[in-house]
């Protein structure tokens, strides 16, 4: 099937830089790789159950999002143990610590990917509860 997408040409270049790099055959092979990766990230989040630990990683425009960002921080205090910021100019990144229920653990993070001015979000589930899954 073909498709079409728009991408910011610097963030292609920089992917066709890596997939050449890696010796694969072709930008269709890396991108069909990269959406399996996807594809896989988001199964692994909706099959948890029971109790998780997990890191939460995120980039966003400060300005832009940060009181949101708040509001979904004290919603979900109870899940969250720490967080880690830091400044990159009018980017931020943040790490997020946390641990709880599965269920409330994806709420966050689909919430945190809703937002335009975030970038991406990555997690790592860490613990999950073997029993329940």
């Amino acid at each position: 099937m073909r498709t079409s997408l728009n991408v910011p040409e610097e963030m292609l270049a920089e992917f066709d830089r890596t997939w050449q790099a890696e010796g694969l055959d072709s930008r269709s092979r890396a991108l069909r790789e990269a959406i399996q990766e996807y594809v896989e990230s988001h199964h692994q989040l909706e099959r948890a159950r029971g109790s998780v630990a997990a890191t939460v990683v995120f980039d966003y425009v400060h300005e832009e999002v940060i009181e949101d960002l708040h509001e979904i921080q004290h919603e979900f205090q109870t899940e969250i143990d720490t967080t880690c910021h830091v400044h990159h100019g009018e980017w931020c990144l943040e790490a997020v610590f946390c641990h709880g229920s599965a269920a409330e653990i994806r709420e966050l993070v689909y919430r945190l990917k809703d937002f335009d001015a975030v970038g991406r979000v990555s997690v790592t589930l860490l613990r999950a509860d073997e029993t329940a899954v």
